[in-house]
């Protein structure tokens, strides 16, 4: 197989620079191109790559449209990070969160028919499942989104299947279930809550829950995630492409439950806030990953406890808290 060359956007940011650290490792790509703005992403997630032969950093917004054509060409792969993620952020500013991941990502995928890319994996979210109270969540089984950001991140998806359909443009959709891992900053704004959470018990400080801690996800630790993308990005399955996926364990975890674990592993015994619940936030979530086994044959690399030990340690020895 001939070397590929790799587009990641968002590659400064929490996944975007697992996946670039991971694919600058790869024999199969010859090249690794990351695009990222640093709206949302962090130089410091990528500094430690500057001197790699194989990688390039481009400083550009999705958005723009002529310079994403610019960038793309020549490349066979792109794998679309870029987002501004958080329910929240999405409730205080859609018209941002909407120019950026449905404008921003049409301009990718229309960049990529242009250039004639073989493939484009998207990062869609678990948030499109919105008010279907199904459990566990199956692809093909959705309800009412419950916040803009999952109205931009189903729109995501829709656009997706209309450039295959038109323009006969390849893609496979990722539904991310609460991605966590290193690189994940605590200190942003519209942090998630595992880096929160785990900054807070370093510090010997209680965690704020927001409602009863009843609620529940399934927390992903970022290996999946890298594992979803490199068999997106490479199947050789033809019924696997042009299809959305759930990305999870299969498993669910309440925030209570999060809270005791950490404990534990931190050997404290720090006992949580409880606030209101969130606007916008799902109550439970839990994912069906057949569908994904089946066709790209994912397999879950790093089970929730041992990925949240893996992330607490990072925390722990990075010294992202101290800076």
């Amino acid at each position: 197989m001939s070397r590929k060359k790799l587009i990641i956007t968002g590659g400064a940011g929490f996944i975007g620079s697992n996946l670039t650290e991971k694919y600058l490792n790869d024999e199969r790509i010859e090249k690794v191109r990351v695009i990222d703005d640093l709206s949302n992403g962090y130089y410091t997630n990528i500094k430690p790559f500057e001197t790699h032969p194989k990688f390039e950093f481009f400083e550009a917004d999705i958005c723009d449209y002529d310079k994403m054509v610019e960038l793309t060409k020549g490349f066979n792969l792109i794998t679309h990070q870029a987002a501004l993620g958080s329910v929240p952020r999405s409730i205080q500013n859609p018209m941002r969160s909407t120019q950026v991941n449905i404008d921003g990502t049409v301009n990718i995928l229309h960049a990529a028919v242009t250039n004639k890319i073989d493939r484009v994996v998207l990062a869609c979210s678990s948030s499109t499942y919105g008010d279907s109270p199904t459990l566990p969540k199956v692809e093909d089984v959705i309800g009412n989104p419950l916040s803009p950001y999952a109205v931009t991140k189903f729109a995501v998806e829709l656009f997706a299947d209309v450039f295959h359909k038109t323009y006969g443009l390849n893609f496979v959709g990722l539904r991310y279930f609460n991605i966590f891992g290193p690189n994940q900053n605590p200190d942003n704004p519209y942090a998630a809550v595992i880096p929160i959470f785990c900054k807070a018990i370093l510090e010997d400080k209680s965690p704020t829950i927001n409602g009863d801690g009843e609620t529940s996800r399934d927390f992903t630790f970022v290996e999946n995630a890298l594992h979803a993308n490199d068999l997106a990005l490479f199947t050789d399955n033809p019924d696997a492409l042009n299809q959305v996926y759930n990305v999870a364990c299969g498993d669910q975890i309440t925030l209570n439950e999060m809270v005791s674990i950490l404990n534990d592993i931190s050997n404290k015994n720090i006992s949580p806030n409880y606030g209101p619940e969130r606007a916008g936030d799902v109550k439970h979530s839990k994912a069906d990953i057949s569908k994904i086994q089946q066709l790209l044959g994912y397999r879950p690399q790093v089970r929730f406890r041992e990925g949240l030990e893996k992330a607490f340690d990072w925390y722990r020895d990075s010294g992202i808290l101290q800076q």
